[in-house]
């Protein structure tokens, strides 16, 4: 069973992926150890944040050069409009699916 408790009320020793990474760190494996609920209104149901311990976190590991080729090739493809196969200068996003010219005059 794990733990729950209220938004911005964790111990101390507990934090979440982004707190962990803002700290140079990452989970590592370890298991969820408690949770986070921010209450919603009308009927939703609650946010969740998973929480960690910060004496078992592990380092983040470094960016490699093969990694950093890979995401920039991630990114450049994020990029390339799939209709007329320009580079945007900026990730076209999901919502429209091609460059905002593209997508102006279907």
């Amino acid at each position: 069973m794990v733990s729950v408790y209220p938004w911005h009320l964790a111990p101390p020793g507990l934090a979440t992926r982004r707190q962990l990474r803002a700290l140079g760190l990452r989970p590592g494996g370890q298991s969820v150890v408690a949770e986070l609920q921010r209450p919603r209104r009308r009927g939703r149901p609650p946010l969740v944040g998973y929480l960690y311990r910060v004496d078992q976190a592990k380092p983040v590991r470094p960016m490699t050069e093969g990694r950093t080729r890979a995401l920039a090739a991630a990114l450049r493809a994020r990029r390339i409009c799939p209709q007329c196969r320009r580079d945007a200068g900026y990730c076209i996003p999901r919502s429209l699916g091609t460059c905002v010219p593209c997508a102006d005059n279907p």
